[in-house]
């Protein structure tokens, strides 16, 4: 039976895979488009531009999910309790007490988000603190700790570089052979009209398989916080009962988007057919409460 140190080690082995597939891929991709183009100039641009964009929003996407998500900033007077439970665990788990900020909804959820350990963020819905008992919220609590203490928040940065660069290439090379480079090219090069096939495949397809490359390693990085959480708690079932009772209020989450719902410990959409559900960011909760609970404390 997997213990619950197992279960992490083999999810982090399993996120490390994916990087290195993904990275490989990313490069693969960069080659066939600048030999179908001829030129690496344009493709240097999309990386630099992707970069770019990908650390300003490491640095500052911590203040625009808090903005879009109208949370604000609780000190510990205004909740000793939830206060002293996020310190005992911060406590436990050798990481600074990270800024606590409440939303005003009554959908029980929670996310964690910040660059790095000294300037994070954990943040739950009045719902949440409503619908369940402290042992519960403590497993919640952990699991988003757990994130900020692996270094999710960069992971997440990094993959984000790595898809939208595959996005930014394939819509470069869509944009060369609408005003016909491909043409020009394959008139001066022998061979070039396999290399232009396999291009123009991959630009349709690349950004597909990057995304569900991303959701793979999101997947594996949500089951490794719930190993983590209840490594800290030392009761794998207070944070199996938290995902049961989040998973099965109906209630939707007002201030999610689809920008901010890979961030939460449970998917704020409800529903959604087998083709949406293919896409989530988040692996089906009944595996996430089958694991939990399928470990051992040693």
């Amino acid at each position: 039976m997997a213990t619950l140190y197992t279960e992490a080690d083999s999810n982090t082995q399993k996120t490390y895979i994916l990087i290195s597939i993904f990275l490989v891929f990313v490069i693969c991709v960069g080659w066939v488009f600048s030999q179908a183009m001829g030129s690496s100039a344009i493709l240097w641009f999309a990386v630099i531009f992707s970069i770019l964009m990908s650390v300003g929003s490491y640095w500052y996407s911590d203040k625009l999910v808090l903005a879009m998500s109208n949370a604000h900033l609780v000190e510990f007077e205004d909740n000793k309790e939830l206060y002293r439970l996020v310190e005992n665990l911060c406590i436990t788990a050798g990481l600074p007490v990270p800024k606590i900020y409440i939303i005003d909804d009554s959908a029980p959820n929670a996310f964690a988000t910040g660059r790095d350990a000294q300037h994070a963020v954990v943040a739950v819905t009045s719902g949440i603190l409503q619908k369940l008992d402290r042992s519960e919220l403590e497993g919640v609590i952990a699991h988003e700790l757990s994130h900020i203490g692996n270094r999710d928040i960069l992971l997440s940065t990094v993959v984000v570089v790595l898809v939208g660069i595959v996005a930014l290439l394939a819509d470069y090379f869509r944009n060369f052979l609408w005003w016909g480079g491909g043409r020009r090219d394959n008139e001066n090069r022998e061979g070039g009209n396999i290399i232009m096939i396999v291009a123009i495949i991959l630009s349709i397809l690349a950004p597909l398989f990057a995304m569900l490359i991303q959701l793979a390693i999101s997947r594996k990085r949500e089951f490794l916080a719930d190993a983590d959480g209840a490594l800290l708690t030392r009761y794998p079932d207070g944070l199996a009962s938290a995902l049961e009772k989040i998973s099965a209020d109906q209630e939707p989450l007002e201030v999610a988007n689809r920008a901010t719902a890979h961030l939460y410990i449970v998917n704020p959409f409800k529903g959604g057919n087998a083709i949406s559900k293919l896409f989530m960011t988040h692996p089906p909760i009944e595996e996430r409460i089958a694991a939990l609970r399928g470990m051992e404390i040693k």
